[in-house]
């Protein structure tokens, strides 16, 4: 039998958020554009990202990309502060309402 969306909350919310299995991290609730994801496999290694469900090392090529779309990302951030700023705040208060 599965689990309730509240159950799975409030057992998130008891054990904390963010779970460390080896060398990946299972963020149990997030929210992302409005919507929730559940149990979000991440990598805990510096410049390894997870492909196919195992741990794969960046190539130099991808690093030098993910770099220069994160500087212009900055930029693109920096302009869109405020809006960006109110989205934060509704996702908050949805965690909120949620009980994390």
């Amino acid at each position: 039998m599965s689990k309730t969306f509240k159950q799975f909350v409030s057992e998130a919310r008891r054990s904390g958020n963010v779970m460390k299995l080896g060398r990946t991290k299972v963020v149990k609730v997030r929210i992302r554009g409005g919507k929730v994801q559940r149990r979000k496999k991440v990598s805990a290694v510096k410049g390894f990202t997870l492909r196919g469900g195992k741990l794969v090392r960046m190539s130099p090529a991808e690093k030098i990309r993910r770099r220069m779309g994160a500087r212009k990302a900055k930029v693109k951030r920096r302009a869109k502060l405020a809006r960006s700023l109110i989205k934060r705040r509704r996702s908050l208060m949805k965690r909120k309402s949620m009980g994390l």
